[in-house]
C-alpha cells in the first residue's frame, strides 16, 4: 500500500518515496497535441496545479531523461511518450509565496522569486550569466534569454508560471491601487511579461501558466496576448482534481473495504465535490487536496474527521469576504441570496476583466466561478447556471451573509452554536436558534427590510443552522422539491443525539389574524413529510412549525 500524497507537490519526491500517484499524465498528451504553444489554466487554490507544473517539468527536463522510466514507467505517458519529452530547458517561476504587505514589499517578493529561479536554471544548466540583483526584474529575464541563445544555440526553453495571479490577489483584496499600479501600462509585472511575449520570438518555444483568476490579464493583454485560456474547455475538465472514479481508486489501494468506501464516499460527495468547470464538462470534481486531507486522518484513526476542512487551507477559502466586498450594495446582496438559498444565477462567465477599473455583478460572478465558491451546475438557454458547489463552501457564504447582515442591521449577536447544537442534541428542542432568528428579525424589523419575506426568514436560519457542526443540514431550498423547509439530522445517530424538522410560515404584520390558517398549514404539511421513509429512518426527530408574524415568532412542537 503506497503513502497518501497529502501535501506533497514535488512529482520526482512523490514518485521516489512511495507515494500514490492519481495519474494525470494522458494531459501531457493532450496539451501538446493542441495547435497553441502558451497555455493558461485556472482553477481553484488547492486543486494539484503546482504538482501538475512539477509534473510537466520532470517530463520535459532533458536533465531528467536517465529517469524518465523511474519517474513515468508505470504512468499513461510513460507507456506512451510524446516526441518532445525530455526536450527542453525548464525555467519555472511560482509566485505563491511573495509577501504582500505592501506595493514595495510585493515588488521586492516577485523580483526576488525570478531572480532566484533564474539562478537555478543557471546552475542546472551551465550558463555563464551573472544575476544582478540590484538590476529590474524584467532585466533579468531579458539578459538571460540573450545569454540563453548565445550560449545555447539551437536549444529551447519551456516556461512554466505556478499561482502567476497569487500576489495579485492578495493585494487586490486590500488595496486596488496599489494592484492597479503592478498591473498598469507602466507597471513593473506588466513590463515582466512582454519579456516573456518578446522572448517566444527567440528561444522560448512553450509556456504553462497557472493561476486562480484571470483579474490580470485585461491589464497584461497587450503586453502579454499570446496564451490560449482553456480554463473552460471540455477536454480538460478533470486535468486537476479527481474524478469519483478515481477517488475510489484512491481508496481501494489504501485498502479500504468496499461498504467502508460507501459509507465514506457520501460525506465526500457531501463537503468536497461539485465542480464542473466547463459547460460541457463530463463529470463533476471532487476538490483533490480536501479529499486526500479527509484520507489521510481516516487512515491515521480509522475515524472521519471532526473537521470536515483542513484548517491549514480553510483560510484560503474564507477570503471569499474580500472579493465580494469588491462590489458593493444591492448587487453583491442578490448574488449572495441567490445563491445561499439554492436559487442559482444565470450568466456568462468572463474570460478577463480588471477588478481595479468598473467591478459590475457580472465580474463578481466570474470571480466566485474561478475561487471555487460557484461552479457550473447546469445551463439555461446556453449560459451557464452556476451554484455553491458543497457544505464545505455552504457554510463559508453561510458565514459571511450573517455577517453582512449583522453590519447592515449594526448589531453584535452572541454567536453561541455550540449552546445551539447541545439543546437540539440533547433535549430536541429549538428556543436558543429561534431565538437568535428572532433577534435578526427584531433589529431588520426596526430598519424596515424591504426584501422581508419567508424565502428571507428561511434564509436567515439556514445560514444560522449551517454553522451546527454535528448536523447534516437539508433543506427544502437545496432540492428545490416537495420537502421540509429545515431538516436537522445529526452526523452520529449512534450517539442518540435528537434531530428537528421545521416547517415555516411567514405573516407580514397586518396579516396577523391569519396565524391560526397559516400554523395548521405547516401542520399539515410537516405530518405528510413525516411519512417520507427518508424521514421515517431517522431517529429521534422532533416536528416543530415556525410562524413568524413580521419579527414575532411562534412556534409548535407537532407530535
Amino acid at each position: 500500500m503506497k503513502k497518501l500524497p497529502y501535501g506533497i507537490s514535488n512529482y520526482e519526491e512523490l514518485v521516489e518515496d512511495g507515494y500514490y500517484y492519481v495519474d494525470k499524465t494522458m494531459y501531457i498528451e493532450k496539451l501538446e497535441d493542441l495547435a497553441e504553444k502558451r497555455i493558461l489554466f485556472l482553477r481553484p487554490r488547492k486543486f494539484g496545479k503546482t504538482l501538475f507544473t512539477s509534473t510537466l517539468e520532470n517530463y520535459y527536463d532533458f536533465k531528467k531523461a536517465d529517469k524518465f522510466e523511474k519517474l513515468y514507467g508505470n504512468t499513461y505517458i510513460g507507456k506512451n511518450p510524446t516526441k518532445q519529452r525530455n526536450s527542453y530547458h525548464i525555467l519555472k517561476f511560482n509566485f505563491s509565496g511573495i509577501d504582500t504587505s505592501d506595493e514595495e514589499t510585493t515588488m521586492k517578493g516577485f523580483k526576488k522569486e525570478v531572480a532566484s529561479s533564474i539562478e537555478v536554471f543557471v546552475k542546472k544548466y551551465g550558463l555563464d550569466f551573472y544575476i544582478n540583483i540590484d538590476d529590474e526584474a524584467e532585466n533579468i529575464l531579458d539578459n538571460l534569454i540573450k545569454a540563453f541563445g548565445i550560449q545555447k544555440a539551437g536549444e529551447k526553453i519551456y516556461v512554466i508560471i505556478d499561482e502567476y495571479d497569487h500576489f495579485a490577489n492578495e493585494l487586490l483584496g486590500f488595496n486596488t491601487n496599489q494592484f492597479k499600479n503592478l498591473v498598469s501600462k507602466n507597471g513593473k509585472v506588466r513590463k515582466w511579461y512582454e519579456i516573456l511575449k518578446k522572448g517566444t520570438e527567440s528561444v522560448v518555444d512553450r509556456i504553462f501558466i497557472t493561476g486562480v483568476a484571470p483579474i490580470t490579464l485585461d491589464s497584461l493583454t497587450s503586453g502579454f496576448n499570446i496564451s490560449t485560456d482553456i480554463t473552460q474547455d471540455r477536454e480538460f475538465n478533470e486535468m486537476m482534481g479527481f474524478t469519483e472514479q478515481e477517488l475510489r481508486t484512491l481508496m481501494k489501494e489504501q485498502n479500504i473495504e468496499d461498504e467502508k468506501q460507501e459509507e465514506l464516499l457520501p460525506i465526500m460527495k457531501e463537503n468536497y465535490d461539485g465542480y464542473r468547470f466547463s459547460l460541457h464538462g463530463k463529470e463533476k470534481i471532487y476538490n483533490s487536496n480536501m479529499c486526500l486531507y479527509f484520507l489521510n486522518n481516516y487512515a491515521r484513526f480509522q475515524e472521519i474527521p471532526d473537521q470536515l476542512i483542513d484548517m491549514n487551507i480553510a483560510s484560503d477559502y474564507t477570503k471569499l469576504g474580500k472579493m465580494l466586498d469588491l462590489c458593493k450594495g444591492e448587487e453583491r446582496e442578490n448574488v449572495i441570496e441567490k445563491t445561499v438559498s439554492g436559487e442559482g444565477i444565470v450568466s456568462e462567465i468572463r474570460q478577463k476583466f480588471n477588478p481595479a477599473m468598473e467591478f459590475t455583478e457580472m465580474d463578481l460572478i466570474s470571480m466566485l466561478y474561478y475561487l471555487g465558491y460557484l461552479t457550473i451546475e447546469g445551463e439555461e438557454v446556453g449560459y451557464p447556471k452556476l451554484n455553491i458547489p458543497n457544505n464545505v463552501m455552504k457554510e463559508i457564504y453561510s458565514d459571511y451573509f450573517l455577517k453582512i447582515l449583522r453590519e447592515e442591521i449594526d448589531i453584535d449577536i452572541n454567536d453561541n452554536y455550540t449552546e445551539i447544537a447541545r439543546e437540539i442534541a440533547l433535549e430536541g428542542k429549538i428556543d436558543k436558534i429561534v431565538g437568535m432568528l428572532g433577534k435578526y428579525l427584531k433589529n431588520l424589523s426596526n430598519r424596515d427590510y424591504q426584501r422581508f419575506d419567508e424565502k428571507y426568514v428561511k434564509l436567515i436560519f439556514f445560514c444560522i443552522a449551517m454553522n451546527l457542526k454535528i448536523f447534516r443540514l437539508k433543506s427544502e431550498m437545496e432540492v428545490q422539491r416537495k420537502y421540509p423547509d429545515i431538516l436537522l439530522i445529526p452526523k452520529d445517530q449512534s450517539k442518540g443525539y435528537k434531530g428537528v424538522m421545521i416547517e415555516f410560515k411567514y405573516l407580514k404584520k397586518k396579516e396577523a389574524g391569519k396565524l391560526q390558517e397559516k400554523q395548521e398549514e405547516a401542520e399539515k404539511q410537516i405530518k405528510e413529510y413525516g411519512e417520507f421513509e427518508e424521514i421515517k429512518d431517522i431517529k429521534n426527530i422532533y416536528k416543530y412549525t415556525v410562524v413568524a408574524v413580521n419579527d414575532e415568532i411562534y412556534v409548535e412542537e407537532i407530535k
